[in-house]
């Protein structure tokens, strides 16, 4: 996976990240895996609710599959 510099990452439209308040860029295949592997981890001790996981996982699976975010 690409490093995303803060330049880039701020220069990203608001539709390329899957979580609230511009968090889980899914802007290629690899940051949508890593984000969809994060919200697991972060679902799983309770920090998100069930809702925002699902969420960011339609946006990642989306992505993962050859789509747009």
């Amino acid at each position: 996976m690409a490093k995303l510099s803060k330049k880039r990452r701020s220069s990203l439209p608001k539709k390329d990240f899957a979580g609230p308040g511009r968090s889980y860029p899914v802007e290629d295949r690899a940051h949508a895996r890593a984000a969809e592997m994060e919200a697991g981890i972060a679902w799983k001790k309770g920090r998100m609710s069930g809702g925002e996981k699902n969420r960011i996982d339609r946006k990642a699976r989306r992505v993962l599959k050859g789509g747009k975010p």
